[in-house]
């Protein structure tokens, strides 16, 4: 008997019918897998793949219709574009994308299907068990009144003085959902916490931080809520997440020490690095984002961490990389997962203490405030500096003798939330498009530490008022008559384009989108 678990995922229309004649003839069907019948192969997502492996399967087999034949039309090439993303995510994991197998079968193929699933269970027998151990647990909830007394103190949200500034700027409020964090908090404080509608609301919260910028009184909300969070933390844990809580297996995954990730393998041959440097460049998730959404989006939020790359050499700094990089864990915190994020952080601080490192830069804002605030906040105490890219730019820059190219672009910027408020540094980002030389430079509305969230914070809470939050804040971009939206996140990135993907209104919304450090990299020169 076999310890392996393989998974076969089979529609019920032609593999099923050939399955069945190999059930009935009593076939050798290889003992490891574990069958399961769905309507269609095209109907299993890449969030069921990536959960799949989460929960300790050794490997994966979705069966679906020859190309033809679906009854349903598009399920064959559905299956193929997510199992086709799911390899590129498991081997960037370091799982393997061998472990992922997609065929397809007609109704009178039972024969090549019996050969097909022996290979595969061989092939898996090969690579041997899953580094994913089986049957996570969860932690359960904990609402007790004694938890909540403990959050709700430790944030002083009893000094709110309901005076309402909080709702008055918050931009899910002003995008017509009836949110408000004055509710909330007045809701927490009067045990109501365990009501579904408060308890909808606290996954709603975009953590943006711009009520605690507005209070009078003080009140980080948004770590108010990321505490509440995490005492709501079940067996369900993806329940309001978007994509299916792809991202949040992804990340929780990486909490596995016999992982082994290949997250640089993809990066170009002309970079230098010095293994032996006590200067980190952390990268983040960029890499598995651009695989995840680039039959969507098309976005390319990788070239930022080349462009960083470049920029360091430029200046004759040739930093060590983490070869099998994991997360910063910054969603699994904000998502309330503060178990697996503090493994996650444990790891990751093993990992720079393993290299001997004493300086860490990073151009991704929440990599930088995860790092920098949250580690220490949350007990996990860095003995080296955390440095954004840009002031490292900004104090090379400084040195004299650098110009940039002339930039024929209008332009405007997005703040990132985690830059702009949580670190208080607006004037950043900006102290570098001040240096560069577009046709023109010219700020939203909303700007700097009143500028308005993309729309979404650690893959929660995604709605049509998020939406509604992003057509607004696009609208609001165009207003400045500029042909290209700066950005200097990842997620703002991906969350805007989206946004302009609207069936009916994105023409109108679409616009040109470029990273910061890109546009940097791209016009940078010695004078």
């Amino acid at each position: 008997m076999t310890d392996l678990n393989i998974i076969l995922f089979m529609c019920g229309w032609g593999p099923h019918a050939a399955y069945q004649i190999l059930q009935d003839n009593a076939a050798p069907i290889p003992e490891e897998i574990k069958m399961v019948r769905i309507p269609c192969a095209g109907r299993i997502s890449k969030a069921l793949l990536m959960k799949s492996f989460e929960m300790g399967a050794d490997g994966v087999i979705l069966l679906g219709c020859e190309a033809g034949s679906c009854r349903y039309g598009n399920g064959t090439t559905n299956a193929q574009e997510h199992v086709a993303d799911t390899r590129g995510i498991l081997g960037l994991l370091g799982l393997g994308k061998e472990r992922l197998q997609l065929a397809n079968f007609l109704p009178d193929e039972p024969e090549r299907l019996l050969s097909f699933l022996k290979d595969v269970a061989e092939q898996i027998r090969q690579l041997g068990r899953s580094p994913i151990p089986p049957g996570r647990e969860w932690a359960l909830s904990d609402t007790s009144d004694e938890a909540v007394s403990r959050v709700v103190s430790a944030h002083d949200v009893y000094a709110c003085q309901e005076c309402g500034k909080c709702s008055s700027a918050c931009p899910l409020t002003l995008a017509g959902k009836p949110f408000s964090p004055r509710a909330i908090a007045n809701a927490v404080i009067a045990g109501k916490v365990n009501e579904p509608a408060v308890r909808k609301d606290i996954w709603s919260c975009l953590t943006c931080g711009l009520c605690y910028d507005r209070c009078p009184s003080a009140v980080n909300f948004s770590e108010f809520i990321r505490d509440l969070r995490c005492l709501l933390t079940s067996r369900n844990p993806d329940r309001y997440a978007a994509h299916g809580g792809f991202f949040h297996s992804l990340m929780r995954t990486m909490t596995e020490p016999e992982l082994h990730p290949d997250h640089w393998g993809w990066l170009d041959a002309d970079i230098e690095i010095d293994k032996q440097g006590k200067t980190l460049f952390f990268g983040g998730c960029a890499p598995y984002f651009d695989i995840f959404f680039r039959k969507h989006l098309s976005v390319n939020t990788s070239a930022s961490l080349v462009s960083s790359l470049r920029l360091l050499n430029f200046f004759d700094i040739y930093p060590n990389l983490l070869e099998q990089e994991r997360c910063c864990g910054h969603d699994l915190l904000w998502s309330g997962d503060r178990e697996n994020f503090l493994k996650l952080a444990k790891l990751n601080q093993e990992a720079f203490q393993d290299l001997g490192i004493e300086e860490i830069v990073t151009a991704c804002p929440e990599c930088y405030t995860t790092l920098n605030r949250d580690y220490p906040g949350q007990g996990i105490h860095l003995d080296l500096k955390v440095t954004h890219l840009f002031d490292l730019l900004e104090q090379e820059i400084d040195k004299g003798a650098v110009d940039f190219g002339k930039l024929n672009h209008r332009l405007t910027f997005q703040d990132p939330c985690r830059l702009s408020r949580f670190e208080n540094r607006p004037d950043l980002p900006r102290k570098l498009i001040n240096r560069l030389r577009p046709i023109r430079f010219t700020e939203m509305r909303d700007k700097g530490a009143s500028a308005t969230c993309c729309g979404n914070s650690a893959w929660i809470g995604c709605d049509g008022f998020s939406k509604a939050l992003q057509v607004k804040r696009l609208k609001e971009a165009h207003a400045t008559e500029s042909d290209v939206l700066v950005t200097a996140c990842p997620k703002c990135q991906i969350h805007l384009s989206c946004a302009m993907e609207d069936p009916f209104r994105g023409e109108d919304l679409k616009m040109k989108v470029m990273d910061l450090t890109s546009i940097l990299a791209n016009t940078i020169q010695w004078e």
